[in-house]
């Protein structure tokens, strides 16, 4: 899940991007509404963490704005505990949820949980593809129930993978998906991660097909095609 931290405070900004990139999101921030929508031009985001109380144009206008685009992405937006006319006005707008400041590190990880759950219209915390589970909020994979190692990295690329399971991914694509601004990803190094991932998966029946000049699939071999 890749995130946009809107806020005018660098170090909060930092500090959350921080936090959510330890919890295996993918996390830039900028200072402005306006630099957000030139990032939201140029790229793919999921979720948009959003500060009201901006500087030139606030949290709000943009928020209308891109609802007014249709814009299809999640907004978590941040205000201050005593505002609450701003809270129902941007919910009224169309955020999804608010967390007022000073807020919890662990508070604001469940709600990006939350709103990373019902982006992929689940209510568990625990994804399940075949033999594989995983649980985004705990940072834990299981294979047949054995914990599975994955570094951060291969966790990253994996996430995006169950995104968008039995589709066809780019490599260009999984970079802009897993990487952060500030980072440099060849498309030769997902090859390195695919082919470690593929070592960890494959035994249990799990396949990331290559498609030759397009990219990747993740596929659940059927039973009879399952290694014995």
């Amino acid at each position: 899940m890749r995130i946009l931290i809107v806020e005018d405070d660098p170090l909060l900004a930092d500090g959350v991007a921080q936090l959510l990139r330890g919890a295996g999101y993918t996390a830039d921030y900028v200072g402005s509404a306006e630099q957000a929508e030139s990032a939201l031009a140029a790229g793919s985001f999921d979720l948009l963490v959003l500060d009201i109380g901006l500087p030139g144009m606030d949290g709000l206008e943009l928020l209308s704005r891109l609802r007014a685009r249709h814009k299809a992405i999640g907004v978590l937006m941040l205000t201050a505990r005593d505002a609450l006319n701003e809270r129902v006005r941007g919910l009224n707008l169309g955020a999804d949820d608010y967390l007022t400041k000073p807020f919890a590190a662990v508070e604001l990880l469940a709600r990006v949980g939350a709103l990373a759950r019902r982006s992929r219209g689940q209510s568990s915390l625990r994804r399940e593809f075949g033999p594989l589970s995983i649980d985004d909020e705990a940072h834990r994979a299981w294979l047949h129930g054995q914990p599975l190692d994955l570094p951060q990295r291969e966790w990253a690329i994996l996430g995006f993978f169950l995104d968008h399971p039995e589709k066809v991914l780019s490599k260009e694509r999984i970079v802009a998906a897993v990487c952060r601004w500030d980072q440099d990803m060849s498309v030769n190094a997902v090859e390195v991660y695919v082919s470690r991932l593929r070592t960890k998966l494959e035994p249990a029946g799990i396949r990331i097909r290559t498609i030759r000049g397009l990219g990747y699939m993740l596929e659940d071999l059927p039973h009879d095609a399952k290694p014995a």
